[in-house]
């Protein structure tokens, strides 16, 4: 019996195919060996930091923030019901390059950008894509870019207020583009970033609209006693 003669071109189209399916497996496991090691996290260059962009301070000053007003605690909490690991978790306040923030939550409210209760405000939160094991940021996400049209993302303010906005786009920026933290003109929006998989080059960015409030039943400036951590 004659064997069948296999064209060449048949061959190369195959050995693509595997090179691209080894080469996706490959990223990804070294990615998870990292966070399995404790010694890399999403970030830029240094595998320990996290692209967070440097916020231009909003007075006419500069190093000098405009006065943020709301409740004197300025810790946020999250729920976005359509990714299962943010649930009532607490936001913090905090500068960028602050990875211990990071590291106890979640995500972070990338400080000088808006809060909830200001008008025409950019809200803008970021969190690990892997982060680090055994913390609040492990995966916290991960799965941000599940994200649709339409679904609701939830934030509680320290009196109780709570703000529902509603995703009306995703898009991905490089770590450069400060604009992603500026308002949008006639528009309350939150910003929720993470990084770009599998080489954290870039920042993924999803948006969302405020859509409703109910106020708090607490005083400006009473602490609510802290949350998820």
């Amino acid at each position: 019996m004659r064997l069948r003669r296999v064209p060449l071109w048949a061959t190369s189209v195959a050995l693509v195919g595997v090179g691209v399916v080894l080469a996706s497996y490959f990223s990804l496991g070294q990615a998870l060996l990292g966070q399995s090691r404790g010694d890399a996290a999403t970030g830029r260059a240094d595998p320990k930091g996290f692209n967070v962009p440097q916020t231009v301070a909003s007075s006419e000053r500069p190093g000098e923030e405009a006065p943020a007003g709301g409740p004197e605690d300025k810790t946020l909490k999250l729920t976005i019901p359509a990714m299962a690991r943010i649930d009532g978790d607490a936001v913090p306040d905090a500068s960028v390059g602050d990875e211990g923030a990071l590291m106890r939550s979640a995500a972070i409210h990338l400080k000088g950008t808006g809060f909830p209760w200001q008008r025409g405000a950019n809200v803008y939160l970021a969190g690990h894509r892997l982060g680090y094991p055994r913390t609040k940021s492990f995966l916290a996400f991960w799965d941000l870019d599940k994200l649709e049209e339409g679904d609701e993302v939830l934030v509680t303010d320290a009196t109780g207020a709570k703000y529902t906005y509603r995703v009306f786009r995703e898009f991905v920026v490089e770590p450069t583009d400060l604009s992603v933290t500026k308002p949008v003109l006639g528009k309350n929006i939150l910003t929720l970033q993470t990084c770009t998989l599998p080489d954290y080059k870039n920042r993924l960015i999803v948006r969302a609209e405020l859509v409703d409030e109910a106020p708090g039943g607490r005083e400006r400036g009473e602490s609510t006693g802290g949350g998820r951590a």
